[in-house]
């Protein structure tokens, strides 16, 4: 972006433009390189120059003196057009970019990036990929994944529909990874697919040595070819390069911060994972939805009167009542251990369960499943028509009761949806062998 406020005066009246050489003075500091523009996120005194040696620094320029050395101009990419070597015998893949790119182009001379999300991006970036299908690449909306909400699931889930209306073989969608798993459940109620879709991001950008991105790209667009038509996550099986695993999208969790192996399936086992170009099942006895078994469908109507509520000790129970003031029509509750909250706030969840607000409970152990007969806690939440989800994510049950709350207002029959097995989220004969503990 372009420098703005008083630095953008400063700069202006100092004749220095983005391009020129500059020379900046500190106390005991001194550093002298290219004037960069700088990204909306940084601090409002900083500015980037580029170094002799390549390496760009933001600094504050509080108290400092800046200096034009010689003049330049702004940094530019010259992109020539890249042949798609598009081909009737291939696969036509889609690729929907919801923010960011999964490959920008970057001059290491000048620092300059070029940032649209195209077709032809990728292949620069990725070259590979014309062996391996038609792609047709184009950005829906360019947000940080944490600022994803209902209304974008409602307008990716009907951008996916139409690609795959209009003859794709298969659907990629480049997001961040910190709401990837929101996502990626969203889609899957939103959706019937009789091809696959596939969600992917990277933990580490494109531009770093250590970077997960093109091993993530290239096992999506096999995944993407496979059997497999239904809504997964395909990320890093491992810290290590060679495979992904391709999860559910009901089933999978972030659970690192930082590491490229941080989606888990949650229990259950990943249905795939994908190596040297191969779709290899972890259980050949696993159902899943196979290519054209389904027609393809799009029910995106959703409500976003929807809350998710963690449980804590202390926690005050009049936060049940904010929402059932403001007309929310659902609650997920993440209770404790089976599925438990404190005395007060049951009585706070019996007030809005007497007002048709459909209230879900599952539980922040992730692990296991909700049982609600144990202690006498779970009865009384029964008692008052609380709706347990057996092991359904709080995640998932929180976008599964979007969509629910937005296919009908009546609670009977949101109960019915919520307790029905639609798309893998839930399984009632849970095994103990998924529980991970290092």
């Amino acid at each position: 972006m372009a420098y703005e406020g008083y630095l953008k005066d400063f700069l202006e009246l100092s004749d220095i433009t983005v391009g020129d050489t500059v020379k900046v003075t500190k106390p005991e500091i001194e550093h002298e390189g290219m004037l960069l523009e700088k990204p909306d996120y940084s601090n409002e005194n900083t500015i980037i120059i580029k170094l002799s040696s390549g390496y760009n620094i933001g600094i504050d320029v509080k108290d400092a003196k800046i200096e034009k050395i010689k003049d330049g101009s702004k940094p530019k990419i010259e992109l020539d057009p890249v042949d798609k070597q598009i081909s009737k015998d291939k696969d036509n893949l889609s690729i929907l970019s919801t923010g960011g790119t999964v490959a920008s182009v970057i001059d290491y001379k000048t620092g300059a990036v070029h940032p649209a999300f195209t077709a032809d991006d990728l292949l620069r970036a990725t070259p590979e990929l014309v062996d391996y299908a038609n792609i047709n690449a184009k950005a829906i909306f360019n947000i940080l994944s944490e600022n994803m909400n209902p209304q974008y699931w409602k307008k990716t889930a009907k951008a996916v529909y139409d690609e795959i209306n209009n003859g794709a073989d298969g659907v990629i969608i480049a997001h961040g990874t910190d709401t990837m798993h929101y996502t990626a459940s969203a889609l899957s109620f939103m959706i019937d697919t009789p091809v696959p879709i596939v969600l992917t991001g990277a933990q580490r950008s494109s531009d770093r040595p250590s970077s997960d991105a093109f091993t993530n790209l290239m096992g999506s667009v096999v995944a993407a070819k496979s059997d497999i038509a239904e809504v997964t996550i395909c990320m890093h099986s491992s810290e290590d390069d060679p495979s992904c695993d391709l999860h559910r999208g009901t089933r999978a969790r972030k659970m690192h911060t930082s590491r490229r192996d941080t989606f888990t399936s949650i229990n259950m086992d990943p249905l795939a994972k994908i190596e040297n170009d191969t779709v290899n099942l972890y259980d050949n006895e696993i159902s899943y939805t196979k290519r054209g078994s389904v027609e393809l469908s799009l029910n995106n109507e959703i409500s976003e009167k929807v809350a998710l509520i963690k449980m804590y000790p202390g926690i005050d129970p009049e936060i049940i009542d904010i929402y059932t003031d403001k007309g929310y029509e659902g609650i997920v509750i993440e209770g404790t251990g089976l599925g438990h909250c404190s005395d007060e706030v049951i009585d706070k969840i019996a007030r809005a369960t007497s007002e048709n607000i459909a209230v879900i409970m599952t539980s922040q152990c992730i692990f296991g499943r909700t049982n609600m007969n144990v202690y006498s806690s779970g009865r009384r939440l029964l008692n008052c028509n609380v709706i347990p989800v057996s092991d359904m994510l709080p995640e998932t049950a929180y976008t599964k009761l979007v969509w629910a709350a937005g296919q009908t207002d009546n609670v009977e029959e949101i109960r019915n949806i919520m307790q029905t097995n639609l798309k893998g989220e839930m399984d009632t004969t849970l095994s103990q062998n998924y529980f991970i503990k290092n």
